[in-house]
C-alpha cells in the first residue's frame, strides 16, 4: 500500500454536486477535516443542468403555500411509498435552506416588492421554485462552490472512485485513480458519503453528462449496502428529440410553467384528453385559464402541461403511438404563441427563459420565440437509490452516508420537478453534519493491503486482454438494450430478455479491452464504468420485474393499474453471499396520525 499515495481525513465526500458540495461545507462547519473528491473538474457538476428551479414554500407568490401543502404535493407526487419522514423534512426545512444559499450569495429573481421570485411547477399546488430565470442549479453551483472554497476543504479533481474501503463491515476510505494519468491513489475516512448523483448513461437518450454512470448505487451496492426503489426512473417528458445537434437537451419545464403549451401533430392540445381526476381540481379547463396562471391570478388553475412528470411522459408516448407525433418522434413544445397574449412576448421569453432561447438558437438555429420545439421522453433521474435513515442519512453501513440523487425515499414513485434542488440542500446538509458527528465517535479503520492489491488487479485486467472487446460497443449495446426493454412502457417478458441480455454483457465485459496504455485513456475509463452501469442496470430490471404494478415513474403494459398492497412497499436490492443480487419488499413504516390528517385535508 505504500507504493500509493494515501489522503487522509475524518470526512471522505464523492461527489461535488449540490449534496456534495453541502455536505462538505456542513462537515467542515462542524470542525473535521473534509476531503471532495469529483469526477471532472470543480464546477462541472451535472447540478449546473438543472433550469427550472429549487421547490421551497416560502410563500412569496402565493401566501396560501406552506410545509404542509408542499409536503403532500411531494407525498401524492410519490405515489405515497416515498419515506414519509423525509418528505416531511424536506418540506419543513427546504425554506431556510433557500434563504440560507441567499445569504451565501445566491442571485434569485425577484418579486416587484423585492422577495425570491416563485415559479409555478408540474405536480406543485402553488408557484413554488425560487429560480434564477433558467440557469438555477448553475447559481446554485457557484454559490457553494464559491462560499465552500474558502471553509478548509480539500479537493480533488478528476479523480474516480473504483471501490470503497472496508473493516470488517465498517467503510473506511476509498481506492481510486486519477483520470489524467491514471495513478491510484487512497483515500482514509472515518466517514464516507456518496454523492455521485444518477444511472442516465445506462439509456441510450438521456440528459445526463457522462459522469452519470450510477457509480454511488454501485459503490453501496459493492460495498454492502441496500438500494430500494430502483425501478422507479423518471423520464423527463420535454428532452429535445430534432434537431440531432441537440437530442437529448431537456427543455426545462419553466418552458410549460411560463404558458409552453404541448401539440400533437393535428395541432390539437392533447393533455387536456387525459387529466387523472386526483388533478381535476387543479386543472385548467382551457389555454386562457392556463396563461391566467402563469402570469401570477391566484384564482386561475393551472395548464394541464403541468402534471406529473410520468403522466406527461406517458402522454407524449401515446400521441406518438397513436401516430400524431412529430416526423422525428416526438411532439410539439410552442411557447412562441403567447405572443398572441403578450405584445412583448418575444422580450418576456427571453428574459424568462435566456438558456432556453440562447442555447437552441446557437446549438440548432431554432427560435423559440418564434417556433415550436420537438421535444419527447428522456431518461432524467432516477428516484431510486442507496437506502438511508431520514434524519443522518446514514445507508445501511456503518461509516457510508449518502445525500442528492444517488440516495432514496424522498421521491417515492416519481419526483416533483424543482424538489431535487432543495433535496439537494436539505439532505447535503443532513449527510454533512451526521457524518461528522460519526467521524468525532470514531477512530481511522484499518485498511488492509490484499484489499488494495485486488482492487489494483482488478482495475488493470482490461490491459491484460489485447484484442478483447470493445468497452463503447459494449456500453452501446447496453443503452439501446435498456432504452428498448425497460425503457416508459415495461413487460415482464421484454424485460426478462433484458436479464438474459445483462449476463450476456456481462460475460462480454469479463473480456473487455483497454487499448493504449493507462495515460489520458478513455476506453479504459469507459471499462471500469461498465461495472457499476450493468450493476445499477440489473438492479432497475429486477426491481421493476417484481413491482407487478403501475404506479409513478413505473408503468408496466401488462399490469396497467396501480395495486394497493404494492403502495403498502419498497423493493430493496442487496449483494448476496455468492456475489448474487438479491431483492425484497420492505414494509413502509405506519405514518403518523398527524401527517396523516394534514394529507386528507389538503390531499
Amino acid at each position: 500500500m505504500a507504493e500509493y499515495p494515501i489522503f487522509e481525513h475524518d470526512v471522505l465526500v464523492i461527489g461535488a454536486g449540490g449534496a456534495g458540495l453541502r455536505a462538505a461545507i456542513e462537515a467542515s462547519a462542524a470542525g473535521v477535516s473534509v476531503g471532495l473528491v469529483c469526477k471532472s473538474l470543480l464546477g462541472k457538476a451535472h447540478t449546473v443542468m438543472a433550469e427550472g428551479g429549487m421547490a421551497a414554500a416560502i410563500g412569496n407568490v402565493d401566501d396560501r403555500d406552506n410545509w404542509k401543502v408542499h409536503f403532500t404535493d411531494t407525498m401524492r407526487g410519490g405515489q405515497y411509498v416515498n419515506n414519509w419522514r423525509m418528505a416531511e423534512l424536506h418540506a419543513k426545512e427546504a425554506p431556510d435552506r433557500v434563504r440560507e444559499l441567499e445569504a451565501w450569495g445566491a442571485v434569485f429573481d425577484r418579486t416587484k416588492d423585492g422577495k425570491i421570485l416563485q415559479r409555478n411547477f408540474g405536480g406543485h399546488k402553488y408557484p413554488r421554485l425560487a429560480h434564477v430565470g433558467d440557469r438555477t442549479g448553475l447559481e446554485m453551483i457557484r454559490t457553494l462552490q464559491d462560499h465552500g472554497i474558502h471553509q478548509g476543504i480539500e479537493v480533488y479533481m478528476e479523480v474516480t472512485v473504483v471501490s470503497l474501503l472496508k473493516d470488517g463491515d465498517r467503510v473506511v476510505g476509498a481506492f481510486a485513480y486519477e483520470r489524467e494519468h491514471g495513478r491510484f491513489r487512497i483515500f482514509r475516512a472515518k466517514a464516507v458519503i456518496l454523492a455521485t448523483g444518477g444511472i442516465g448513461r445506462a439509456y441510450k437518450i438521456t440528459s445526463n453528462s457522462w459522469e452519470g454512470t450510477g457509480d454511488g448505487h454501485s459503490l453501496a451496492y459493492d460495498s454492502g449496502a441496500e438500494l430500494i426503489d430502483m425501478e422507479f426512473i423518471q423520464f423527463h417528458p420535454t428532452g429535445m428529440v430534432y434537431p440531432p445537434s441537440v437530442r437529448g437537451i431537456l427543455v426545462t419545464e419553466g418552458v410549460r410553467g411560463e404558458g409552453g403549451i404541448l401539440k400533437n401533430s393535428e395541432g390539437k392540445r392533447f393533455m387536456f384528453d387525459d387529466i387523472p381526476d386526483l388533478y381535476k381540481d387543479q386543472t385548467a379547463d382551457n389555454p386562457e385559464e392556463g396563461w391566467k396562471y402563469t402570469q401570477g391570478d391566484k384564482n386561475a388553475r393551472r395548464p394541464p402541461e403541468l402534471l406529473t412528470r410520468d403522466h406527461v411522459a406517458r402522454c407524449i408516448v401515446r400521441e406518438v403511438k397513436a401516430g400524431r407525433g412529430s416526423p422525428n418522434g416526438g411532439v410539439y413544445l410552442d411557447i412562441a404563441w403567447i405572443k398572441e397574449k403578450l405584445s412583448n412576448a418575444e422580450e418576456h421569453i427571453k428574459k424568462k427563459l435566456p438558456s432556453m432561447y440562447h442555447q437552441f438558437k446557437q446549438l440548432a438555429d431554432l427560435d423559440i420565440t418564434k417556433e415550436p420545439m420537438e421535444v419527447g421522453p428522456t431518461t432524467h433521474y432516477i428516484m431510486g437509490g442507496i437506502r438511508v435513515d431520514a434524519d443522518t442519512q446514514a445507508s445501511t453501513v456503518p461509516g457510508l452516508f449518502a445525500a442528492g440523487e444517488c440516495a432514496a425515499g424522498i421521491n417515492g414513485a416519481n419526483r416533483l420537478g424543482g424538489n431535487s434542488l432543495s433535496d439537494l440542500l436539505v439532505f447535503g446538509k443532513r449527510a454533512g453534519e451526521f457524518a461528522a458527528k460519526f467521524a468525532k465517535e470514531n477512530d481511522h479503520g484499518t485498511i488492509d493491503d490484499s484489499q488494495v492489491s485486488e482492487k489494483v488487479k482488478w482495475s488493470l485486467q482490461p490491459f491484460n486482454n489485447p484484442g478483447g472487446e470493445n468497452p463503447f460497443k459494449i456500453q452501446e449495446d447496453l443503452q439501446e438494450m435498456m432504452q428498448d426493454l425497460v425503457g416508459i412502457v415495461r413487460t415482464e417478458r421484454e424485460m426478462k430478455q433484458a436479464l438474459e441480455g445483462l449476463t450476456k454483457l456481462r460475460t462480454r465485459l469479463a473480456n473487455v479491452s483497454a487499448t493504449g496504455n493507462i495515460d489520458f485513456n478513455p476506453s479504459w475509463h469507459t471499462a471500469l464504468d461498465l461495472h457499476n452501469l450493468l450493476n445499477v442496470s440489473e438492479a432497475v430490471t429486477l426491481a421493476a420485474i417484481e413491482r407487478k404494478e403501475s404506479r409513478g415513474g413505473q408503468f408496466r403494459d401488462d399490469f396497467p393499474l396501480k395495486v394497493e398492497e404494492f403502495g403498502k412497499v419498497n423493493f430493496s436490492v442487496k449483494k448476496g453471499d455468492k456475489g448474487e443480487m438479491e431483492i425484497k419488499s420492505i414494509p413502509i413504516p405506519e405514518m403518523p396520525a398527524e401527517l396523516k390528517q394534514i394529507i386528507e385535508e389538503l390531499g
